[in-house]
């Protein structure tokens, strides 16, 4: 149950050369070496994938995309992030998740952590 002023969303991070902590936390490995663009590049083929699904099967996809290459500890739950308020978040992920209708996905988002793509599920 939403917790008012609260969203909830998954999200897949690219981590790349400009993050703040360059290093996967999937892999364990530094993703000093991938430059922005590679991760935009990354992050569009997703897109691409994802693009023309809706509803659960949306959803559905973007958890297992999430788990299959996000480098954010969340991978394990798809990408869940769970609840969070207004200054809970890096500013630009914040304004792109509460921009956001329940079930609508954004393009790529970045912040001082890397490049996100962004689903809001609640």
């Amino acid at each position: 149950m939403a917790a008012a002023g609260k969203v909830r969303v998954l999200h897949l991070l690219c981590k790349h050369e400009k993050s703040r902590n360059p290093v996967s936390r999937r892999t364990k490995e530094s993703t000093a070496s991938v430059s922005v663009g590679s991760a935009h590049d990354e992050l569009k083929a997703i897109l691409g994938r994802l693009n023309g699904k809706s509803g659960q099967e949306l959803v559905d996809a973007f958890a297992k995309e999430a788990q299959l290459r996000s480098d954010c500890g969340s991978f394990a739950q798809g990408g869940d992030l769970g609840f969070f308020g207004p200054g809970e978040m890096q500013k630009e992920f914040e304004e792109a998740s509460f921009a956001l209708e329940v079930g609508q996905m954004t393009g790529i988002v970045d912040s001082q952590s890397g490049s996100h793509i962004i689903i809001r599920i609640a």
